[in-house]
């Protein structure tokens, strides 16, 4: 049996330290590492790959698109699956900046609770603060495609308009709608009128930025589950601690960083088995939603 090599292929000057960790603790043997990776350069790595193992051994050779830039990882994953042709192709993971994986655990968390599924009607409401970072429209994009209606709030109402755009262009049937988030939720507000009546949110922005302070968390009366998904200081919703997993609060079911984190790594785990076991995978965010609820 050869070694296992995973491919690291990462958007930014340094590929990520903690997803390499990952890949090594989920079993890849051989970590070969790339920063700086775009669509323009990519295919040379990647033939690297194709073309240096044949028939079975190929499988023991898988690719990981990472990278704080998701638009551009999400080029290089288009790009590396253009490459491939018949049988010549690689198991490839695409998590950049964790983003697949963490919104695929935060509705596996939501999903335990609430009716998170298609059908002619939402039967879910949800709120995505910070809905236009990584992690954010992804949420916003599995959230739409499992039936909810979300609102995509960001400081900036145009970013949250392209969101919207982006996920109604990839999920026809999306209920999803944008709005503006200033700082604080103001009691008179388009976003306080939300966070009353929303079943579920999930806050999910900048490291160390408050989205849902106490006045705004008071408001939440409706919600069932809120999921905060800031692993940094001061939490990105009062009230809720890292540790949070399934605790009752109130009305809530509350989750916090941690509480989500371990299914995260089940995911990113089994993810990187997977690429490795089944060559033809291509892993994104609805693949690793679907692997979660497996985990």
């Amino acid at each position: 049996m050869p070694k296992r090599i995973l491919i690291q292929l990462d958007c930014d000057p340094q590929p990520s330290t903690f997803d390499a960790v990952v890949a090594v603790d989920a079993g890849a043997d051989v970590l070969l590492r790339h920063g700086g990776v775009t669509p323009e350069n990519v295919v040379p790595l990647v033939h690297g790959g194709m073309f240096t193992r044949g028939g079975a051994d190929l499988a023991s050779t898988a690719i990981f698109i990472g990278g704080s830039d998701v638009p551009t990882a999400e080029a290089v994953a288009a790009r590396v699956r253009d490459t491939f042709f018949g049988p010549v192709r690689m198991g490839v993971l695409v998590d950049p900046s964790g983003a697949n994986t963490t919104a695929a655990a935060a509705v596996v968390a939501a999903a335990r609770h609430l009716p998170i599924q298609p059908g002619e009607k939402p039967q879910c409401r949800a709120l995505v603060l910070g809905g236009t970072g990584p992690v954010g429209q992804r949420v916003a994009r599995l959230l739409a495609r499992r039936g909810a209606a979300v609102s995509v709030a960001s400081r900036n109402l145009k970013r949250a308009e392209e969101v919207v755009g982006r996920i109604a262009a990839v999920v026809p049937q999306a209920a999803v709608s944008p709005v503006e988030w200033t700082g604080v939720v103001r009691p008179d507000s388009a976003l306080a009128k939300l966070v009353e009546q929303v079943d579920l949110i999930v806050a999910a922005g900048a490291a160390g930025v408050k989205l849902l302070d106490a006045p705004g968390r008071a408001l939440a009366r409706a919600a069932k589950v809120i999921i905060d998904l800031n692993a940094v200081p001061p939490s990105g919703v009062e009230g809720i601690v890292a540790n949070d997993k399934a605790r009752v609060d109130g009305a809530a079911v509350v989750y916090g960083p941690l509480g989500v984190g371990g299914t995260k790594m089940k995911i990113h785990k089994a993810a990187i088995g997977k690429i490795f076991s089944q060559p033809d995978a291509f892993l994104d965010a609805e693949d690793l939603l679907a692997l979660g609820e497996q985990v």
